[in-house]
């Protein structure tokens, strides 16, 4: 019995890797991880092409290293191409970072960077930071500041990685309808669901949300 279930196992897992790389459209660089270890540039941008129009993030490696390291090689690889903005709270953020492929957020789950040693920037109004659970707990997710939150964020460990220098009057604009997310008693979507359906029960059942169509390391 015990052989059986492994073998089980071997054949979801191998599925699950088919459905990351695609059988027809070739590998994609962020169905691997382990492989996105590339250093960032001290300053880079990052273009994002949103539903409501273009976001450009200043990224400072000094301000997070780990965090910055960790945002370019996301970005790089198109991991955040058509992932939604699924936490929407006036006043507050905006937060995104779950694919809309639940393969690549089984892969991803266990890919945490170390905290980066102190919040050097404070978390004001279009500075960009990750989210985390705790303590070494950053994998894909991040926000946006909509307002000045550092006396709320900054003791809990949320260093800014960069800031939005053009469009910030587009992430004011992004869909907010839905409120916060479930697990926070909103009426938007479960971040859970979201990591086991993808887009698909986003495009369902909050179709409003507005998405990073495209984003790009700027040359």
């Amino acid at each position: 019995m015990r052989s059986r279930l492994l073998s089980i196992a071997a054949i979801i897992c191998m599925l699950a890797t088919l459905t990351a790389v695609g059988q027809t459209g070739g590998a994609k660089p962020f169905a691997n991880p382990a492989s996105l270890k590339e250093k960032a540039p001290d300053v880079y941008k990052v273009n994002f092409d949103t539903t409501k129009g273009a976001i450009v993030i200043e990224v400072h490696r000094a301000w997070a290293p780990n965090g910055a390291d960790r945002f370019y090689n996301l970005v790089k690889s198109g991991f955040f191409d058509d992932v939604r903005f699924y936490r929407v709270v006036s006043n507050f953020m905006v937060q995104f970072g779950i694919h809309g492929d639940p393969a690549i957020n089984q892969a991803w789950a266990n890919t945490q960077i170390p905290d980066d040693p102190m919040v050097k920037e404070s978390n004001r109004r279009g500075y960009v930071t990750f989210a985390h659970a705790g303590k070494n707990t950053r994998t894909t997710q991040l926000f946006i500041n909509f307002n000045d939150n550092g006396s709320a964020l900054d003791p809990q460990g949320f260093p800014p990685i960069g800031r939005v220098v053009t469009g910030m009057n587009i992430v004011d604009k992004l869909y907010s309808g839905y409120g916060d997310m479930a697990e926070m008693r909103g009426n938007g979507p479960s971040s859970g669901q979201m990591k086991q359906l993808g887009n698909a029960y986003l495009a369902k059942s909050f179709a409003k949300l507005d998405y990073i169509k495209k984003a790009t390391i700027e040359p």
